[in-house]
C-alpha cells in the first residue's frame, strides 16, 4: 500500500523539542539544529507558505509542535518542506497512538494503517479490524479509533 501524506499534522505534533530553532537570520531563513542528530541545518520558509508562516498563533497554541508546522485551511503544513532535515524526510507517518486504560503507549498506527505493537492483545484486536475495516482508508481511520476505545484502549 503507497502513503499519500494528508497533511494533518500529527506526525510534528511532538517534534518541537526535536527541531530548535538557533537564531533567525532573514525574513524567512533561518539556522536550526536537528537534536536528534545534532546536525545543523539552514531552514528558508517556502515561497508558497510565507504567508500562513507569518501566523504565529499556532506554535504559541501547540508550543510541542514543530515551529515550522502551520494550518492552511483544512489541511497542516510544514512550511519549510523543501529544506527540511532528513529526520523529517524518512519520518514514518503517525496517525494514532494507542495506550491501554491507564496511558501506557501499547502501540501506533502508521498512515498505511499498519499497526505497530508488540502487545499481544493489541495486535490480537487488530487482527479483527483487519478483517472488518472498512475501505477506503479516508473512512477506515475513525472507524478504528472507535473500534479500539470501544474495547477500552485510549486513541490519540
Amino acid at each position: 500500500m503507497v502513503f499519500t501524506c494528508r497533511q494533518c499534522g500529527k506526525c510534528c505534533m511532538y517534534l518541537g523539542d526535536y527541531i530548535v530553532i538557533e537564531r533567525q537570520t532573514g525574513p524567512f531563513r533561518f539556522e536550526c539544529e536537528s537534536v536528534s542528530t545534532g546536525t545543523p541545518f539552514t531552514a528558508e520558509v517556502d515561497e508558497d507558505k510565507r504567508e500562513i508562516f507569518q501566523d504565529h498563533s499556532f506554535p504559541e497554541q501547540h508550543p510541542g509542535a514543530c515551529r515550522f508546522l502551520r494550518p492552511d485551511g483544512d489541511l497542516v503544513r510544514c512550511t519549510i518542506h523543501r529544506d527540511s532535515p532528513t529526520q523529517c524526510k524518512f519520518y514514518r507517518c503517525v496517525v494514532m497512538r494507542v495506550a491501554d486504560h491507564d496511558g501506557k503507549p501499547l502501540g501506533y498506527v502508521t498512515g498505511t494503517l499498519a499497526l505497530h505493537a508488540d502487545d499481544p492483545a493489541l495486535r490480537s484486536v487488530w487482527e479483527v479490524i483487519e478483517r472488518k475495516r472498512p475501505k477506503p482508508d479516508e473512512e477506515a481511520e475513525p472507524w478504528i479509533a472507535a473500534f479500539l476505545r470501544e474495547k477500552g484502549y485510549l486513541v490519540e
